[in-house]
């Protein structure tokens, strides 16, 4: 990640926008301490798009509608893998300008069919880690039909209920778990999580930003092989991660079903 001065004002923007937004509709008399964690990459290709060479096309909808968008091209060897049912397109940044000494990547999951998305998505979260790690890109190949959508997509969250589906229970029940980080003889609770989160790309590379607030209350085996070449035309619904490539971890995750948006 990016440590300078540029990224601290960044950071610190994003940060006191969402605490604003976050104090009119969520603090409330009895709460004891809010917990913020902010997240932000500005990252360029390693092998940036000509922004001539970007043209507007038509982008499906998963209800058979289409919306004209720009999409950005190449004729440069790309990173991508094919397997039964969907392809995946590796997109390095510069690692001198994102992260020192680490490298990052933004990939692209595209179903092949319109409609799929949402079974692609299905088969990932079964196996997470392993998913990505097949379906990674092990080699450039060269392009045939090559189109990427510039797209910014922003959601803001309430993630209360989803942190408890997913299992995590304790930091929403009363007790003295806080107390090495706030000076209070109460027990103390979770009451609510606000997550909101950015993402924009374009010919020159990513910007992504997400950060989050706790309200903290008192009282209560893929195969793959290289084709001669390979179309990738991401002009219906995709998922998109951006990943951390030696370690794996995923930093944003999201899904484009209309650029417009």
């Amino acid at each position: 990640m990016n440590g300078s001065k540029e990224f601290q004002n960044l950071v610190g923007l994003w940060a006191k926008k969402l605490l604003a937004k976050f104090q009119q509709s969520h603090l409330h008399s009895d709460t004891a301490l809010v917990i913020g964690n902010a997240l932000y990459l500005r990252g360029s290709w390693l092998r940036p798009f000509d922004r001539e060479d970007t043209v507007d096309g038509d982008f499906f909808l998963a209800d058979g509608s289409s919306v004209r968008v720009p999409f950005m091209t190449s004729g440069k060897r790309q990173r991508i893998s094919s397997h039964p049912g969907f392809k995946v397109l590796q997109l390095p940044y510069d690692s001198g300008r994102v992260g020192g000494r680490h490298s990052f990547s933004m990939q692209i999951y595209l179903p092949d069919e319109r409609d799929r998305l949402q079974a692609l998505i299905h088969e990932l979260s079964s196996d997470t880690a392993g998913f990505l790690n097949r379906s990674a890109p092990a080699q450039e190949v060269e392009v045939g039909d090559f189109k990427v959508p510039k797209f910014k997509v922003s959601r803001k969250v309430e993630a209360s209920d989803l942190l408890k589906d997913m299992g995590l229970e304790r930091p929403f029940c009363f007790s003295h778990d806080f107390t090495e980080m706030v000076d209070y003889s109460e027990p103390l609770a979770v009451r609510s999580v606000l997550h909101e989160c950015v993402v924009e790309v374009d010919e020159d590379g990513t910007m992504a930003a997400a950060a989050t607030e706790a309200d903290i209350m008192t009282g209560c085996s893929i195969g793959w092989e290289e084709p001669a070449r390979v179309d990738f035309v991401a002009d219906h619904p995709l998922l998109f991660l951006i990943r951390e490539d030696e370690s794996g971890i995923v930093l944003f995750a999201g899904q484009v079903v209309n650029p417009e948006l």
